[in-house]
């Protein structure tokens, strides 16, 4: 499916990706889910994202942070409370460490809460979305601190293209699985 351009497209895309990551969430075996991630053999993976998350709630938890980045971001926004996407101290190019941050926090929070959370964290966004027409979401110049941008491709950003990327990651660890087990 071809980046979202429309606010029928966003919650579209929002609703199937979400739906395709839980359907690979259910199908995980008790294996799977009781193994750590390991990707260090696969020289393609490079980013840190690979080395960082060890597990489901991991990945879980990564989602539910940037859903509340983008949920905190518009609120405080729409109450007159200019703020960037990213908050201080960090910056577009020193999110990592704030994504680690994100890591180091959750570390005590269970699958079972980090499920929970995803899925409120999500219907929150899903219904914030709901209340911005098309051309809110994506025309650009709508919203001065956007700065350039739609507030629909954050939307995407933090839903459909971060579901993927879930996605790709769980898909990853299965086939690892599936390889030392022979």
């Amino acid at each position: 499916m071809a980046r979202p351009i429309t606010k029928a497209d966003l919650l579209e895309a929002a609703a199937a990706n979400y739906e395709k990551l839980n359907m690979i969430i259910s199908e995980l075996t008790e294996q799977e889910l009781n193994t750590p991630f390991d990707f260090s053999d696969d020289v393609k993976k490079k980013e840190a994202h690979w080395k960082r998350d060890k597990n489901l709630r991991d990945v879980l938890i990564h989602l539910y942070e940037w859903h509340q980045l983008l949920l905190n971001w518009v609120r405080s926004n729409q109450n007159g409370d200019e703020k960037p996407f990213i908050p201080k101290p960090y910056n577009w190019k020193t999110y990592g460490s704030m994504n680690l941050e994100f890591w180091e926090k959750h570390q005590d929070t269970s699958l079972e809460d980090a499920k929970n959370m995803v899925d409120n964290s999500h219907m929150q966004v899903i219904n914030l979305a709901e209340i911005f027409s098309n051309e809110e979401l994506f025309s650009k110049g709508v919203y001065k601190w956007i700065h350039g941008s739609t507030l629909g491709s954050y939307f995407v950003s933090v839903t459909a293209s971060h579901y993927d990327w879930a996605m790709k990651k769980l898909k990853a660890h299965k086939k690892n699985c599936a390889q030392k087990l022979g």
